[in-house]
């Protein structure tokens, strides 16, 4: 499918996305969240990808929301639009398929939301990552739902309060990100994970991706409950049986799709 500001490819098992308004650091337009979302959801419904990787083109990961479009006419047409903005985050969590960031340059705002959304996260040395909208009377209200998950309350609240932008190492630290790498290798390092990753089971990464974040809306013992049968239907896979032959075996499992 042909994008006007995003850029999709794949290539052994793993998907690329690639935000491209590079003269405008991406930052969000309509257009593109709506082709963010579709590119997504295309991806996680290819049965020959397995892992998707977030980037963005030229100097910036992302700098937030376009906000040329404002002052609108209305709270009808501001509800409209931040859903808009905002649907890739939902959609990320109800993927089956691993999503990983490779974030550079800045991260802002929106882009620090999409960020903290994907399943993991790697930066370039010199990322700088904050939740910025309180510098211009507003509040990342929308990236604070991921953030909030991927960070303690007083962490979370001390970046959207300030406004003030963190290096990568410090998001590494507080648990934001996962790994601080070289710029020069950012990509080759996203790929080596997204290697690893597509080279285990595709039924056993997919189900216990859904199966983590459902659970994590739950209560303890339910949460529990709920693990517990999804791990018995798991056992029940040609691939859970094909790995512990394998194992035994000592040699390499071969995997179904399902």
């Amino acid at each position: 499918m042909n994008y006007e500001t995003i850029l999709a490819d794949k290539e052994t098992h793993i998907g690329t996305i690639a935000l491209n308004r590079p003269d405008q650091l991406n930052t969000f337009t309509t257009t593109l969240a709506h082709e963010l979302n579709e590119a997504l959801v295309a991806m996680d419904k290819d049965q020959d990808v397995r892992v998707v990787i977030l980037k963005g083109n030229g100097r910036a990961f992302c700098a937030g929301i376009d906000v040329s479009v404002l002052p609108m006419e209305s709270i009808i047409d501001y509800r409209q639009w931040i859903h808009d903005m905002e649907r890739m985050n939902l959609t990320i969590a109800r993927m089956v398929k691993p999503v990983i960031a490779a974030a550079h340059g800045v991260a802002a705002a929106n882009g620090a939301g999409l960020l903290a959304a994907a399943d993991l996260a790697i930066a370039a040395e010199g990322t700088r990552i904050g939740t910025t909208a309180i510098n211009v009377g507003l509040f990342c209200m929308p990236p604070a739902v991921p953030l909030a998950r991927s960070l303690g309350r007083k962490r979370c609240l001390e970046m959207l309060l300030t406004g003030d932008f963190i290096d990568a190492q410090r998001a590494e630290q507080i648990g934001l990100i996962n790994k601080v790498v070289p710029g020069d290798t950012l990509m080759d390092e996203a790929m080596s994970l997204a290697t690893k990753l597509a080279a285990k089971s595709p039924v056993a990464l997919q189900m216990g991706k859904k199966a983590f974040y459902t659970m994590c809306d739950m209560e303890f013992e339910k949460a529990l409950e709920y693990s517990n049968e999804m791990f018995a239907e798991l056992c029940t896979t040609q691939d859970a049986l094909e790995g512990v032959t394998a194992f035994r075996d000592k040699r390499e499992p071969v995997w179904k799709l399902r």
